[in-house]
Parts: C-alpha cells; structure tokens; sequence
C-alpha cells in the first residue's frame, strides 16, 4: 500500500493558507488588510469575516477610556440603601450587573447581580433580611489607559463580565464591559432593551429634541426641519457627521454644524448608527447652503 500523503493544512493557519493563495505574506498591519480586502474581492471570505478582523486589528490600538461608560452614566447601588429603594432603579434600566459604594462615591465595594436579587421577588420576608454585601461579587479594577486587547484577555481569565475604570487619581472615571469590548470587533450587540433602529428614521423626545437614524437621507432630514444641509458630497446625515469629525467618533462626542448639535449615541467600530440632534439656534446662509461652519 503506497504512503498516505500528509494533509498540507495541518497546522498552518487560515492567514497562511490565504498568503499562499494570494502568493504573498503580510509584514505590516495594512498589508493584513489589503490581503484580506483582496480575499473577500475575490469570494475568499466573506464581508462579515473582513470587518471581524479589521475590527479586531482596530480594537488593538484603542484604549478603556474610548468605550467606557461614563461615571456620569452609570448606574450605582448605595450599600446603604435598603433593597425598596433600589430596586425601582433596577427594574427600570434592566441592566444584570450593578456597581455597589460605600458613603464615598469612589469606593467601589463590589458588584452587585440582577439574578442574585429574584428570591425577593419570591419570599418578600427575605426583603426584611436582605444583606447586600453577603451578595458581592468582587469587583475588576482598571486604569482608563488600559489597551481593549488586554482588557477582553482579563474578562476572560477573571471570568468578569464589567470592570469598574479609574483615572490617574485612584477616582471612577466609570465602568466598561465585556459587551462593550466585543461590540469593538463584531459591531453593535443588540438586545430587547435596545431601540430598534428599523422602526424609524426620526423619534422625537420633546423639548426640541430628536433621535434619529444615521442612514437617514439628508434630503428627509431637510425636510423635517426645513434645513438647508448640502446634499452635493453626501446622501446620509451620518455621511455629513463623519466628514465634519473627520474620523469615526466615539459614543457620546457631539459636533455642531448647520444650526443642530449631532451627538453619538450608538456607533462601532466601522460606522455610526444612532444621533442625537438638538437645534442650536438660528443657522448661518453660508453654513446652511454648505453644512459647514468652517471659514
């Protein structure tokens, strides 16, 4: 009986199956993605494999403070307070896992679960004898610096789902978690609780306030608000936003042009999805025939 012929894809990589492919092996991290951009061009793999890896290689290079949640967002327990009065607070934002401090706002005692907090549901008796600190789970502390690469490494080994972030100065500066980092590589992670974004391209929230998709044609946008916003470079509101950043902008960053203020409400690594827009007095001609209020 004649030799078996080994398999030649045992042990190499997806990366050098591709470089042998394409007859060349990436030596820098552009190179990486020219391969790969090349590989779904030519139906090697497909657009969603490319903005995983471009996510992942982008992911490299941020740091916690890019993604975290701010401290003015976040949702805190008082230790002191008794089970009645948080948990209409719980209930409202439906979050699972919940900061819990002491009398000092930077003193981070541990994190509390959602789940851990359902017997009282079941036995309100069990309310009266509540402990909050026999139901702790110890709490990750980062510095804001730390790289997004490292941070989901950590996640996995701790097995922690959220990380309490602090600046230079030992303070909360606020918090990150897992979902946050992953949303950096695979793009938004949606949820029941989330809004769902194909339900409409404008929601407004009263008080001259309005949530509205990125995707939505400049030329709707105009008519709603009877704007002016050039329609000559680009078709989408999200397309004006982006030129006036002039790189993709964090969740939270606002910018002003055209007489509204666009803040960032929902973006990945890739594309911005949600804006809040609020009108910011009477617009400028110039800047109303243009989009643009630079000289």
């Amino acid at each position: 009986m004649p030799d078996e012929v080994p398999d030649s894809s045992t042990g190499r990589s997806w990366l050098d199956r591709i470089s042998e492919f394409f007859g060349s092996s990436p030596t820098s991290r552009l190179d990486l993605v020219e391969l790969m951009r090349s590989a779904r061009d030519r139906e090697v793999v497909d657009s969603d494999t490319l903005g995983i890896v471009e996510g992942a290689l982008e992911m490299a290079d941020m740091k916690v403070r890019d993604v975290m949640i701010p401290r003015t967002q976040m949702v805190v327990i008082r230790a002191s307070s008794e089970p009645r009065e948080f948990l209409p607070s719980i209930i409202d934002c439906a979050h699972s896992r919940f900061p819990v401090i002491g009398d000092d706002p930077d003193e981070v005692l541990g994190i509390l679960l959602a789940k851990d907090l359902l017997p009282l549901a079941l036995d309100p008796a069990k309310m009266e004898r509540f402990n909050i600190k026999d139901h702790l789970r110890q709490a990750l502390i980062i510095p804001e610096s730390k790289r997004l690469d490292s941070l989901l490494r950590d996640f996995r080994i701790s097995r922690n789902h959220m990380a309490i972030v602090v600046n230079e100065y030992g303070g909360v500066a606020g918090l990150v978690t897992i979902e946050d980092v992953l949303e950096q590589i695979v793009g938004e992670i949606e949820d029941e609780h989330d809004i769902d974004e194909d339900d409409y391209l404008i929601k407004e929230l009263g008080d001259g306030e309005f949530t509205i998709k990125a995707l939505m044609p400049i030329e709707d946008f105009n008519e709603h608000f009877h704007s002016k916003l050039s329609e000559e470079e680009f078709d989408t509101i999200g397309g004006l936003v982006l030129q006036r950043f002039g790189r993709l902008p964090a969740r939270d960053e606002s910018v002003e042009f055209g007489g509204f203020c666009f803040t960032v409400l929902s973006a990945d690594s890739r594309t911005i999805r949600l804006l809040h827009v609020t009108p910011v007095g009477s617009t400028n001609d110039t800047e109303a025939r243009n989009g643009d209020d630079r000289p």
